[in-house]
């Protein structure tokens, strides 16, 4: 069935478009055809030309810098600046200095990213585990290439791999290069993509050697028998576990959890941080201890500072007289990043195609791309053997008589004659006579001529040789093994990670529940709060407030108990009771914002104290709707402080009540208007930030005013004001329920 014609929606100027073929025509088009015309190319771009790995494991700007260092002859010899590495890059990679740059600082061993760097800095290039510590520009800092990067390039000249046209089709670059060994699991490597993203992380370089030379070998070789547990550059201890482990050796996604090593130095009394994870850096540690500090979490640590220098990392924690340098590192592995988790995403680009593999199916593909390597190497050599023995076969040709070579030479009259009559002579086709011709005088002598031809004899074992690895694959295979043996021995260094069993890991330091005891909490219209013993309360109940404040809630509640201060901007701010030292009526007490670092023009409106989480809340809005919330939706499972969207924004907030049960209670409008209605009536909502249902209709410049339990001989007749439906508009107040109003406000 043939498509119907676009049809098209244009808006012209003939007066300022005349002169220009399209101008001013809006064309009314389908997002679906938008989508696939020009988002999909932008996102198949980054998938494959920019953020994800391909098996020899590089992505291409990380290829483009090495291959021009490499044709820059910095394998060996005197570092260049590199500014001028970054210059001659652009010849393949036309994205702009910067980036080039930083690609090169990732690479480097400077930067300390990488187990395996490929590039031998001087000069400051960064450090990975710091926030702050920035590289210098490229005029200042000088590189070359590391030893180990005559692994990537051996062969690269024998037709090992393909090579295409650079972005203006004025130089060849590789797609892919030769390496000797699998990098792509040697080093770390992330990239975010267009909807999918790439995280793998590094293994020990011997044990990726022997965990490959065995599935070389047989397939089906258990991959975890060989690799033990990832190995980051930074250190650490590693959380071994069997089963996460082997989810990511098989399907290529799993977290590994690293912590941070430690020493405690008992004569000054402060412990020594050394090794880091790779997920974070110095300054984010110290930020999360002292942001715990100040929130009285951690009371043990009088100071922290950053001591790093030349020598390396070190943040230093100095503790206070008396404590346990241990526990408080297992509280403060908890609570900040010195234990932090690397989230494994094995996606790999196979042939063109990202692929998301677990450990084995990468080195079983990249067994296939090396074996490739190497038969494309031995073909190449192959051909080069074969051309050679052809030509050194017409050579032997000549010692039958080089008198008549020569004779033959000096009575040709014309040039371009001396090729065919030497062919006719000898009996050779033209390649051969060729090679013949170009002989210098010096050397047509029986003696270099028997030294050349007695090579025809190696050259045909070689050939022999070659064709039968071309032909056996375990022979292939074992050139590869081979190749992995000498880069182990060659290259391979020691565990930087330590690996700790998951069983023989501290169990988590508990903080030491507060005492429980009864105490009467009071809370102030303007957010000042106080916790008040009863012995203490009995000696003075006269509470002491601020010029203009007064005491809203008085609440009583254990020590232990929990402490919800809802604000002004819809949050919740979470703090204990025992948090609070226990005060007296004839002070002011906390202000609540500056206590708990509320943002700027942040307030507290209404507190609760629960200690198990039961009941609900009923929030009121000036709009005349209420909101009926189980108390259990503030519940975290981590040590959370503060939750947004605590209530619904859509309307002020006028009042709140707790409840553990249902009961009647009694709102009020700003015009003196009341209902009276049982809570169970109302709705509960699953969601915090719910504008509840309309319970009293209110006019221009109304609002709602409280709400509160009924109380008993509240009303003279309750049923006065009861409505059979909502939203309602309430009843007016009789004369004698008003006095009695005025009369308990009173008092």
């Amino acid at each position: 069935m043939a498509k119907k014609p676009r049809k098209k929606e244009t808006q012209t100027n003939p007066a300022q478009n005349a002169h220009i073929l399209g101008a001013g025509e809006v064309v009314k088009q389908p997002v679906t055809e938008t989508i696939e015309t020009n988002f999909m190319p932008y996102a198949m771009s980054v998938i494959l030309s920019r953020a994800i790995p391909e098996i020899d494991g590089f992505k291409p700007s990380h290829r483009k810098i090495l291959y021009t260092m490499y044709k820059m002859g910095l394998l060996s010899g005197a570092r260049s600046k590199s500014a001028n590495i970054v210059g001659r890059t652009m010849q393949l990679n036309p994205h702009g200095d910067a980036s080039i740059y930083e690609t090169m600082v990732l690479l480097s061993r400077g930067y300390e990213k990488l187990l395996h760097p490929f590039v031998d800095s001087k000069g400051n290039f960064g450090k990975a585990y710091s926030r702050d510590m920035m590289w210098a520009a490229s005029r200042y800092t000088e590189a070359k290439l590391e030893g180990i990067a005559h692994e990537l390039f051996r062969d690269i000249d024998k037709d090992t791999v393909d090579f295409a046209d650079n972005y203006d089709s004025t130089m060849k670059e590789p797609t892919l290069l030769p390496v000797r060994f699998p990098s792509i699991l040697v080093n770390l490597n992330t990239g975010i993509a267009v909807g999918m993203a790439s995280s793998i992380c590094s293994f020990n370089l011997a044990e990726i050697c022997e965990t490959t030379i065995a599935l070389a070998k047989n397939p089906a070789h258990d991959v975890a028998d060989t690799l033990l547990a990832p190995d980051f550059v930074g250190g650490g201890q590693v959380i071994f576990d069997a089963q996460t482990f082997a989810q990511i050796y098989e399907t290529g996604r799993g977290s590994v959890r690293v912590r941070a090593k430690y020493t405690y130095d008992k004569e000054h009394n402060c412990i020594d941080i050394h090794q880091i994870p790779p997920t974070t850096t110095a300054e984010a540690i110290i930020d999360k201890i002292v942001e715990r500090v100040k929130a009285g979490a951690i009371r043990e640590i009088s100071d922290i500072r950053d001591e790093t220098d030349k020598s390396g990392l070190k943040i230093t924690i100095d503790l206070k007289r008396g404590t346990d340098a241990d526990k408080l590192m297992q509280r403060l592995f908890k609570q900040t990043t010195l234990e932090d988790t690397f989230a494994c995403n094995f996606n790999v680009l196979i042939k063109g195609t990202p692929r998301v593999l677990g450990v084995r199916q990468i080195l079983l593909e990249w067994i296939d791309f090396r074996s490739e390597c190497v038969r494309r190497r031995v073909r190449h050599d192959l051909g080069k053997n074969k051309e050679k023995l052809h030509l050194l076969e017409g050579l032997a040709k000549i010692l039958l008589d080089i008198d008549e070579a020569i004779r033959v030479i000096r009575q040709t009259e014309e040039e371009d004659e001396v090729i065919p009559n030497l062919m006719i002579a000898f009996g050779i086709d033209q390649p051969q006579a060729e090679f013949v011709a170009e002989i210098r005088l010096r050397h047509l002598n029986r003696s270099y001529i028997l030294k050349r031809t007695s090579e025809i004899d190696q050259l045909k074992k070689e050939i022999a040789d070659a064709t039968d690895i071309l032909g056996n694959d375990a022979r292939v295979k074992k050139i590869m093994t081979d190749d992995l043996k000498e880069i182990a021995a060659a290259y391979g260094k020691p565990r930087r990670s330590e690996v700790v069993y998951a069983h023989e890991v501290a169990e988590e330091y508990t903080a030491p529940q507060a005492e429980d005891y009864p105490v009467q909490l009071f809370f102030t219209r303007d957010g000042y709060f106080k916790k008040i013993t009863p012995a203490s309360l009995r000696m003075n109940d006269q509470q002491k407030c601020k010029e203009g404040d007064k005491v809203v809630l008085s609440i009583p509640a254990g020590n232990a108990w929990d402490l919800l201060f809802f604000t002004n901007k819809c949050q919740v701010y979470k703090a204990s009771a025992s948090d609070f030292d226990d005060s007296k009526a004839s002070v002011l007490g906390d202000y609540i914002p500056a206590r708990l670092e509320m943002e700027e023009g942040e307030t507290a409106v209404w507190m609760l104290a629960t200690k198990d989480y039961t009941g609900y809340v009923l929030f009121a809005f000036s709009n005349g709707k209420l909101a009926k919330i189980d108390l259990s939706a503030y519940v975290t499972k981590t040590n959370r402080k503060k939750l947004v969207k605590a209530y619904s924004d859509k309307a002020e907030f006028a009042a709140a009540l707790y409840l553990t049960e249902d009961c009647d209670c009694v709102i009020t409008s700003s015009s003196d208007r009341c209902i009276v209605f049982h809570t169970g009536a109302i709705a509960p909502k699953s969601k915090k930030e719910s504008q509840g249902m309309a319970i009293m209709t209110m006019r221009r410049a109304q609002h709602i005013e409280s709400l509160h339990p009924l109380a008993d001989g509240e009303f003279k007749v309750p049923a006065r004001y009861r409505t059979k439906n909502f939203p309602a508009a309430g009843v007016l107040l009789s004369d004698d329920d008003r006095k009695e109003q005025q009369l308990r406000f009173f008092f």
